[in-house]
């Protein structure tokens, strides 16, 4: 008579957990539905994808052979260790500083760049404006809540932007793409220079189909005789839902008749920076990686030491470190790409600028300085 009981406990225990699997499931499976997710590339737009030749067993392959996690490191360890190792200072005891800079009432013959945080900046060069992956929202992941951004960073949002002429989506990572930005860029956006099949993301949130430029590896837009954006290799990942690389990354190359600015976009160490180097150097400022990153993903994501060679690969005049200070996506303190980074700068042949969000950077000035604001939070 017990052992009976027991079962019938048994399978309501059973029963009660699969029916919470299944209600699970169909949550997921529903919230996946969301606009936030973009969509896959279809029809037309997947068969130019599948006539690329870095597109390879019915996904986006990067130019070496990239495993998700380096030797050495597997995903269940990874967890692991985040789930019960301690990580100290992950984020600031204070807030972010910054400064307000009027974006919309610049001088349009002034060449300035000007950093928001992580990866998103603001570039004016010879007449046009250029915006690189912004995310002014709170949140770097399709979570609510759950990667917020550090205090003081979000100083801008899209009302202080001027009319832009070229979006640069690097990849549609969600701390590179974020929804509820472009969403609010739509009507202020040109044009959209993006990686193949990312332009179906675009197409989903109403932009029209002839602002979106999607563009391989090794191509460029040329507006004029004197003005071209390249499009480059990084070494990298993509995806906004469960299928994974069938958009590809980019890296970027702004060639004005004033300057030549490199953006690396997310990427491990790889041969593409020498080649980068060799096509288009001197570069005049590089804004390279450096943040968010661990030896176990290293593959796709520079450490400071590769940000430092990176940079030198591409012949760069001037370093702009970014990714970092405004979330937490990895276990390092959140200063550390900065302190290791300067440490490295013990020669004169590359020059590194250290602004704090909305600082202004002057494109014709070489010799300008930056104070390291980041140990006034230690």
């Amino acid at each position: 008579m017990q052992m009976k009981k027991i079962k019938k406990i048994g399978k309501r225990v059973m029963a009660v957990t699969l029916c919470i699997v299944l209600l699970v499931a169909i949550s997921a499976c529903v919230y996946l539905q969301h606009p936030k997710f973009g969509k896959a590339p279809s029809g037309e737009r997947l068969e130019r994808i599948r006539q690329s030749p870095n597109f390879k067993d019915d996904k986006f392959q990067n130019i070496t052979p990239t495993p998700t996690f380096a030797e050495g490191h597997t995903f269940w360890n990874e967890v692991r260790k985040s789930l019960f190792n301690d990580y100290p200072d992950r984020t600031p005891h204070d807030t972010i500083p910054s400064v307000k800079t009027d974006l919309v009432n610049l001088p349009m013959d002034s060449n300035v760049l000007v950093w928001f945080g992580h990866s998103s900046c603001f570039i004016q060069v010879d007449g046009k404006r250029i915006l690189i992956d912004p995310v002014f929202s709170s949140n770097a992941s399709p979570v609510p809540g759950s990667v917020k951004a550090f205090e003081g960073t979000n100083t801008y949002s899209v009302s202080d932007l001027p009319a832009i002429d070229y979006l640069l989506i690097s990849h549609d990572h969600y701390d590179h793409l974020d929804y509820e930005t472009v969403l609010a860029l739509k009507n202020k956006t040109k044009k959209v220079i993006c990686g193949l099949g990312v332009g179906s993301h675009f197409e989903r949130w109403g932009y029209r189909a002839e602002q979106i430029i999607e563009k391989d590896w090794h191509e460029k837009v040329e507006p004029d005789s004197t003005f071209a954006i390249h499009t480059e290799p990084a070494r990298h990942k993509s995806g906004r839902g469960l299928k994974q690389n069938n958009t590809l990354w980019l890296s970027f190359v702004i060639k004005s008749s004033h300057t030549r600015i490199y953006i690396s976009g997310d990427s491990g160490y790889d041969t593409h920076f020498a080649e980068i180097g060799k096509k288009f150097g001197p570069i005049d400022i590089a804004i390279m990686e450096d943040g968010q990153y661990d030896s176990a993903w290293h593959h796709v994501h520079l450490l400071p030491e590769e940000t430092w060679k990176a940079a030198k690969d591409v012949k760069a005049k001037r370093l702009l470190p970014v990714h970092h200070s405004k979330f937490v996506l990895a276990r390092h303190p959140w200063y550390e790409p900065m302190e290791k980074v300067t440490a490295l700068t013990n020669d004169d042949t590359m020059h590194l600028l250290t602004p704090v969000i909305g600082e202004v950077i002057n494109l014709n000035d070489s010799g300008q300085n930056f104070r390291s604001w980041w140990k006034d939070l230690r």
